[in-house]
């Protein structure tokens, strides 16, 4: 059950959270948001996997 709730959070992440990897974001240089924003999709895509 919460396998396929973070599977469908991931799906709603794809389609509307930015992708940092395709405008090559340097992690360096994002800000505060932008890390949190990675965060929450890596969290969400750890789960979905698991």
């Amino acid at each position: 059950m919460e396998k396929q709730v973070f599977k469908f959070l991931a799906k709603v992440n794809k389609l509307l959270l930015p992708s940092y990897t395709k405008k090559q974001l340097d992690l360096a240089k994002a800000t505060k948001l932008q890390m949190a924003i990675i965060g929450w999709k890596w969290f969400v895509t750890k789960n979905a996997l698991d």
